[in-house]
């Protein structure tokens, strides 16, 4: 699994870097408003939402209940301006996705975390890691708004 975790850290760094702008592109506004560093940078807290312990124990009914409460919660969280970025992974195994809160503490992500009916009914559990990311992730919540055409 950490080795797993290694290509994902390293993939999501790298992405930071390759799409940097120059100086002379900077707009100290938007890098106030974003909460960005002079690097462009700021620190996140990253969940990894794994496969929880008690999974199995839910009939397909009751877990598309506990979906749409998942779901619903995500919605929330970005509403709020705590959750940036959500998806699930792609035959991912037990890996089942990742969240990007806008939070200065794993603490305050973890009390987030606890308000998801997943990891409330045990059918997910998180792994939650600071990281440090380009402040421009705060833009995707309205960004995806615009090429979004439907709600889950």
């Amino acid at each position: 699994m950490k080795q797993g975790f290694s290509i994902i850290l390293w993939m999501v760094i790298s992405i930071n870097f390759v799409f940097a702008q120059s100086a002379a592109d900077y707009d100290a506004e938007l890098a106030q408003k974003l909460g960005a560093d002079d690097y462009g940078m700021k620190t996140y807290v990253m969940a990894f939402l794994l496969t929880g312990d008690r999974a199995s124990e839910y009939t397909q009914e009751e877990r598309a209940e506990i979906q749409k409460g998942h779901m619903a919660n995500i919605n929330r969280l970005a509403e709020m301006g705590k959750l940036i970025l959500a998806g699930p992974f792609i035959n991912g195994g037990e890996k089942r996705g990742i969240f990007i809160f806008d939070v200065s503490t794993k603490a305050e992500a973890e009390e987030l975390t606890n308000t998801d009916p997943a990891v409330q009914a045990g059918v997910l559990k998180m792994e939650l890691v600071e990281w440090y990311g380009s402040a421009a992730l705060m833009m995707i919540p309205e960004l995806h708004g615009k090429v979004q055409k439907k709600n889950f």
